[in-house]
């Protein structure tokens, strides 16, 4: 592998990523008082030389990357975003410990949305914004955001590497143009939509603006201490659970949608349809459960119900109520939303609800060929003849992504976690979803966890953000030298 290659394409994610804490700092300084200007600032300063100085030493020339180069590449610029983003909360103190502030940074950068932070209301304007950036970077792909510079066979190594071969089929009859080129579009478009709907609610413009970042990442950082349940606002919940399942879709579907006036392209995909009708389900499930065990009204049940259920079946993780306290079939629910999740090709994470399907029929196609072995029966999603590797694909990740959460749930409990923490924060670790129950409820937080279970929980959301097999490639690459 050409490491000088490498250097130079991660040189360019840390100069994104410098930028972004730039603008941080500048709001830091036309904010009075704001105590993050200083930490922010010498981030950005660090980071900008730490990305350009292979920028100007390393000559790319015309070397065309590779597989294992752009893995490389995608797996790097992730670690380093993280390393670098960690700098400003570093350097800011108070709760922020050299573990805490790499968990904080981590779970932005995954769109994880898991925090350390008991005051985040006592956080500087310009940490805050900071720290929503991280998700909204983390969201779109921080290598997507590169790529847009860069074209050719490059580019197909770097969307390759951390766009999945699903993520991208939607647009197979659309070759002239670059899926991470109409992903960026729609989200930027989302971000926008969202944070203007959210001014007309009533929400002053910082608060409007975080919380569209927050939502279009599905990451949910939020800047109150008791997330969106703070504003107590049913107009500004009506904006986010939309904008939160939209989020949760397929970006090149939206895209033909509503860009290129094409909305027939929702209507025709199975795996849209799937999702949305399964959160519906588990809406109706959760309002009843709430009307008969919980003790809620019909009208308070379905506003607390369908924003709890649209924010972690898009694994976005905000929060209106104490989800700890819900009867346990709502909280069985939700926890079978944080697994299978949205939409490949989206910004939520989870299993995805197109592999679940893939392997649900794949598993209907083992049966009828074993009850009837003449037959000829042909596995299909959205219209598409899927192959036999293609369905053996989906098994192995199902199986690698929950053989993973296992193993790391078991970690949990042996370091001393109750059951029920210990196996949701697993779920919601690898799942980047965020909250889940027991002592990380969606009102609570991971800051009581020992230093080793902040380490395992961001090599959770590392892998699933990377969706686990760049991580093997790299390890795999690394093993043969």
């Amino acid at each position: 592998m050409n490491w000088k290659v490498i250097s130079w394409f991660i040189g360019i994610s840390l100069v994104f990523v410098s930028a972004l804490m730039l603008v941080s700092g500048i709001i830091a300084l036309v904010t009075p008082g704001d105590e993050s200007r200083m930490p922010l600032l010498f981030s950005a300063f660090l980071t900008c030389i730490t990305g350009v100085y292979p920028l100007i030493f390393v000559r790319k020339g015309k070397h065309r990357l590779s597989f294992r180069e752009g893995n490389s590449i995608v797996v790097g610029a992730w670690l380093l975003a993280c390393l670098f983003g960690m700098l400003p909360f570093l350097f800011y103190g108070r709760e922020f410990s050299s573990v805490n502030a790499l968990f904080e940074s981590v779970s932005g950068f995954t769109t994880t949305g898991a925090s350390i932070l008991n005051d985040i209301e006592g956080l500087p304007r310009g940490l805050q914004f900071w720290r929503i950036s991280t998700a909204w970077v983390g969201g779109v792909g921080i290598v997507t955001l590169f790529s847009m510079i860069t074209s050719g066979q490059d580019k197909s190594a770097l969307s390759k590497a951390e766009i999945s071969s699903m993520a991208r089929e939607a647009l197979t009859d659309e070759r002239n143009s670059s899926f991470a080129n109409r992903m960026l579009l729609t989200y930027i478009g989302l971000t926008i939509v969202s944070f203007f709907s959210l001014k007309l609610t009533g929400m002053e413009w910082f608060d409007a603006a975080t919380n569209a970042m927050s939502a279009c990442s599905t990451c949910g950082f939020c800047t109150r201490n008791t997330s969106i349940a703070f504003y107590d606002n049913p107009a500004a919940e009506i904006v986010l659970t939309v904008t939160m399942l939209a989020a949760g879709l397929h970006f090149g579907i939206l895209f033909l949608a509503f860009v290129k006036g094409r909305p027939a392209y929702i209507r025709k995909s199975e795996t849209i349809k799937v999702f949305l009708a399964l959160v519906g389900i588990a809406i109706v499930i959760v309002t009843v459960d709430l009307m008969v065990k919980g003790h809620y009204g019909f009208g308070a049940a379905l506003r607390d119900a369908s924003f709890q259920v649209a924010s972690i079946s898009t694994t976005t993780g905000f929060a209106t109520k104490d989800t700890t306290a819900w009867p346990p079939l709502s909280m069985a629910v939700l926890i079978i939303c944080s697994l299978i999740c949205g939409c490949s090709g989206s910004t939520s994470g989870g299993i995805k609800i197109d592999r679940a399907i893939l392997a649900a029929n794949g598993i209907i196609r083992k049966v009828e060929l074993t009850v009837a072995p003449n037959s000829v029966y042909f596995v299909r999603v959205d219209g598409k003849t899927r192959t036999g590797e293609q369905v053996s694909d989906a098994y192995c990740y199902i199986f690698c992504y929950l053989l993973i959460m296992v193993l790391f749930a078991a970690v949990n409990i042996g370091c001393g976690l109750d059951f029920t923490t210990g196996v949701t924060a697993s779920i919601a670790c690898i799942g980047n979803v965020g909250p889940g129950f027991g002592d990380v409820g969606s009102m609570s937080n991971y800051a009581a966890f020992p230093s080793v279970l902040k380490a395992t929980g961001m090599i959770e959301m590392l892998i699933g953000r990377l969706e686990i097999f760049p991580v093997l490639y790299l390890l795999r690459s690394i093993r043969k030298g």
